[in-house]
């Protein structure tokens, strides 16, 4: 849960830094409100029960009405006398329109959602060891809102939509367990939240761009290669994996925090994944797979992503980027009965320096998730602490001021 918490502190010193701004201007809003999910998560029938949580959330600058907005939403309950401790968390789209003084807006989310092992007892075979449920699934939501003006700076927000996972129990086997699906758990629930937002005004006016001037990006041809493992959201950790990619950065979205901020995609097609040759459905290595690794050749290709840049135009820039996508391999990857395709986050900080007025040269440490969202029941995932070296060409702006 520390996560969670790190999470909640960096959106809330996001808004105090971005109030600080001098300039009039900072279209990113900022939400914090109370949620509520019609159904716990294993709430089967006749055995209903509402969960109460928070939901925080930040939409950055839009491109023609479309957000790109980061969610995070937490639950806390009990239901059959098993406790429900839940946290999702989502990125996607959020696309506005006003009517009169209102925001009316709709939004598409995905991303991945987390459970305590204990939210599911299988009290008729007295198992009780706290590893009865999957701890992690796939998520979406679907909805929409409404902004409703109550300050220069503030609206009030009511939103719904649907939402869904696919936590499983899990019967105990010689291996570990194994995931099953168990006919009445939800795997659909309703929505709501409400709660305050915030934004430097309802209604700004944007500085307008000169259409002779040239969109400042860059491509980047970089590598990848992991040197070590931790558990967030996954639970192998034996594999590693080299990436060689082309990375395509764009600026979209103007400056927030200091920062230039860019739209940024990646082509992957050289993925390098070595794990064990043999392993039980968690993706832990047994019998020859402790001691022999095959290597799995695979491809990705990350679309969504967003860049942070400062220090734009010097000779040294700090730099952060998040991008989600899908990698895909050869055979089945962290285990010989997970799935081909996976879900992939890669985030990265670092510096850029300057070589010339063209080119320069990166070098960063990252993170790499990769998991399959239980779309088979065996989902080991993999995340990689990785460092990351690349060349950069400039292929927009002006010669001479980067």
């Amino acid at each position: 849960m520390r996560l969670s918490y790190l999470i909640l502190v960096s959106i809330f010193c996001a808004s105090a830094c971005a109030a600080a701004q001098p300039e009039p201007y900072f279209p990113a809003q900022v939400y914090v409100g109370y949620s509520l999910l019609s159904n716990s998560f294993n709430g089967v029938p006749g055995s209903h029960q509402p969960l109460n949580g928070w939901d925080a959330a930040i939409a950055f600058p839009d491109w023609r009405h479309l957000h790109f907005k980061l969610d995070y939403s937490m639950y806390r309950g009990n239901n059959l006398n098993d406790p429900q401790r839940a946290f999702l968390i989502m990125g996607g789209g959020q696309y506005e329109a006003t009517f009169h003084r209102e925001r009316l807006y709709v939004q598409a989310l995905v991303g991945e959602g987390g459970l305590n092992g204990s939210w599911y007892k299988d009290d008729t075979a007295g198992y009780h060891n706290g590893n009865t449920g999957t701890i992690a699934s796939f998520a979406e939501f679907l909805g929409g809102g409404i902004d409703t003006p109550i300050g220069f700076h503030t609206a009030f927000r009511v939103e719904s939509g649907v939402q869904h996972s696919n936590f499983d129990p899990i019967t105990p086997t010689s291996q570990g367990g194994q995931p099953y699906h168990l006919p009445g758990i939800p795997t659909y629930f309703g929505r709501l939240s409400a709660g305050m937002v915030w934004r430097s005004a309802l209604e700004p006016t944007r500085p307008r761009e000169s259409p002779s001037a040239s969109v400042e990006s860059e491509i980047v041809f970089e590598s990848l290669n992991s040197f070590g493992h931790f558990h967030i959201f996954a639970n192998s950790w034996w594999s590693y994996l080299s990436v060689g990619g082309i990375e395509y950065d764009r600026h979209s979205w103007g400056r927030w925090i200091g920062a230039r901020r860019d739209y940024t995609a990646e082509i992957l097609p050289v993925v390098i994944l070595r794990q064990p040759s043999v392993t039980d459905i968690w993706g832990n290595p047994i019998g020859a797979g402790r001691t022999n690794r095959e290597i799995v050749p695979g491809i990705g290709v990350l679309p969504i992503g967003i860049r942070f840049v400062w220090r734009d135009g010097t000779r040294f820039k700090p730099y952060y980027f998040i991008k989600g996508g899908m990698t895909g391999y050869t055979q089945k990857a962290f285990s010989q009965y997970a799935a081909y395709e996976n879900l992939c986050l890669d985030q990265s900080v670092g510096i850029q320096f300057r070589l010339n007025d063209r080119t320069g040269f990166r070098a960063g440490f990252g993170v790499f998730h990769q998991s399959d969202g239980f779309v088979v029941p065996s989902n080991p995932g993999l995340d990689e602490m990785n460092w990351s070296a690349g060349i950069s060409y400039r292929i927009g702006g002006s010669v001479g001021t980067k």
